[in-house]
């Protein structure tokens, strides 16, 4: 086993569900956090970038915690880490900013002791930890996801986005907790419910790997979390119903949200009014929201050259 005295590693933002895969469906996206980690004499931790103020700056932090039971399930000890961390993945909106760190924090720490563990390990621990495997999967493999979590062991399929697909994301100002998102939902649902959301959850994915853009309209309709969770949301009800006719091949909210993720094919030419119309139907609630046009991230989470000498950021600086 070959260890490293230091590892950077990036890792891409996430979204989850897609629409009706509640769980089990995610997608990389290319917004992205950057890790370095070395051992150390005493844990230090340094954070960059204002998506990350507010977070512990000692052993609570969420970072160190998942990079101690990497080592703890390969039968190591490194107690003692120095920790940098930059992101451009804003907090607590749904693009798997903890699935994020997670994933990055556990890879990292992987890769400091020279890769003991298999990326299934990985991806199994980080399951266990967020209870659902869809953003972990999504940061770790890239592309797009389906995956199940059972309690004890995590499997996917990975599908590789067409080169045709990008994605336009709506991320209002306000954090909405995972678990207030999670509170919403009523603890059973009807058996027609059910089949609805499996049927169109089994389209989507269907429709994604055959590249059958035409049926992502109908394929990305939910019934499980959406129509509960539109009430934390103004606007987004309407926004649901209403932005394929102004150029997405579908939409859903991203994750727990509050952040809205529109699929759109490249070559159509209507990105602007879809901007717009996402914008204007916020800006009607009274809700402060930028825009983004990413891309899929084919690439998961991977260790980048390090170069002796270098800084962190300049590091960072000169990948992106």
């Amino acid at each position: 086993m070959n260890a490293y005295e230091r590892v950077i590693v990036k890792v891409p933002a996430s979204t989850a569900n897609l629409g009706p895969g509640f769980d089990t469906l995610g997608m990389a996206l290319q917004l992205y956090s950057y890790i370095e980690m070395s051992a150390a004499e005493e844990t230090s931790i340094s954070l960059y970038g204002e998506e990350l103020s507010g977070i512990p700056t000692d052993k609570r932090n969420l970072i160190y915690k998942v990079a101690q039971m990497i080592f703890d399930d390969a039968g190591v000890s490194v107690p003692e880490l120095r920790i940098s961390m930059y992101s451009d993945i804003p907090l607590t909106r749904g693009l798997g900013s903890s699935a994020s760190a997670i994933i990055g924090g556990m890879f990292a720490a992987n890769a400091l002791i020279g890769y003991a563990l298999p990326q299934e390990r990985i991806f199994t621990l980080a399951t266990a930890l967020e209870k659902h495997p869809d953003n972990v999967g999504a940061s770790l493999y890239g592309g797009i996801i389906a995956a199940t979590w059972d309690g004890t062991q995590a499997h996917h399929i990975r599908l590789t986005p067409s080169p045709h697909l990008t994605t336009l994301v709506a991320i209002p100002q306000f954090q909405l907790a995972t678990e207030k998102a999670r509170n919403i939902l009523p603890q059973q649902f009807s058996m027609g419910d059910a089949i609805f959301n499996v049927s169109h959850s089994s389209l989507l994915v269907a429709a994604l790997a055959t590249e059958n853009f035409g049926m992502i309209r109908h394929a990305m309709r939910d019934r499980i979390h959406q129509p509960y969770r539109a009430s934390l949301i103004p606007g987004m009800s309407e926004i649901l119903d209403k932005a394929a006719d102004y150029g997405a091949l579908g939409i859903a909210l991203s994750g727990a949200g509050p952040t809205l993720i529109a699929l759109v094919d490249e070559r159509e030419s209507r990105e602007e009014q879809l901007e717009q119309f996402l914008m204007d139907t916020l800006n009607r609630e009274q809700i402060t929201a930028s825009t983004l046009w990413l891309k899929p991230s084919i690439e998961g989470t991977v260790a980048l050259p390090d170069i002796e000498g270098r800084m962190f950021m300049d590091v960072v600086k000169g990948d992106m």
